[in-house]
């Protein structure tokens, strides 16, 4: 009796590689549906992070506050805005601890390098400032006046706003205020503010309405004369 041989079969059958042609489409079509979702949510994230009113908000707290420290506590004003004349913002209680806000807020402050002359280095200590700078609402932009000091951005007892030598910087477009808190704030003593100013702006995306608001703080330090 002779043995049989067993058959060994090569390769795969025509029904098996359609199979497997299948499972690899299904799988690269899952990858390229995770990989499109991934870079859609990525590029949702982007821009929201990088947002217009998002930079002018990071823009206005680093402005606003690296300036207010600067600032001589003895010699800044908060002014509420009518037609372009601005007016000393004054408490409005007999209370002698109030909290008083306006459209702008006028800091003053050093703005010079120390004198070379001196033998201590020492800054000139009859000047209470040398420059100013006016942040203020107008209409829906908020803007900052940039200037020396004297003259100031607002004569003494208030006025129109002085552009004599002043640059202008835009902040943010589409800003607004709550009129109940006000665009600027100090708490006052007896009538004087106490160097600790606020600062409180709704910013508003044009395209999708979508509103943040801007809120930080900032105390100066600077006092002189003592």
């Amino acid at each position: 009796m002779g043995s049989e041989r067993k058959k060994i079969r090569c390769g795969i059958t025509l029904i098996e590689l359609l199979i497997t042609m299948t499972i690899s489409a299904l799988l690269a079509s899952a990858v390229g549906v995770l990989l499109v979702s991934g870079q859609h949510a990525w590029n949702q994230t982007y821009a929201s992070a990088h947002k217009r009113i998002k930079e002018d908000a990071h823009d206005i707290m680093v402005r606003f506050g690296s300036i207010a420290r600067r600032g001589n506590r003895l010699d800044y004003t908060i002014y509420d805005v009518s037609g372009g004349a601005f007016t000393p913002a004054a408490p409005q209680t007999a209370d002698p601890q109030e909290v008083v806000s306006g459209d702008a807020v006028e800091f003053r402050y050093w703005d010079v390098e120390l004198d070379s002359e001196d033998s201590h280095q020492l800054m000139d200590v009859t000047k209470t400032a040398t420059a100013y700078a006016l942040f203020y609402l107008e209409g829906d932009t908020l803007k900052v006046d940039y200037g020396p000091y004297p003259p100031g951005g607002v004569p003494a007892g208030g006025g129109a706003r002085n552009s004599s030598n002043a640059s202008t910087t835009l902040l943010a477009e589409n800003a607004s205020a709550d009129p109940n808190i006000g665009a600027f704030s100090h708490t006052t003593l007896n009538g004087v503010g106490q160097g600790c100013v606020r600062i409180n702006i709704i910013l508003t995306d044009p395209e999708d309405n979508e509103s943040i608001r801007v809120t930080t703080a900032a105390m100066m330090r600077n006092i002189w004369p003592r």
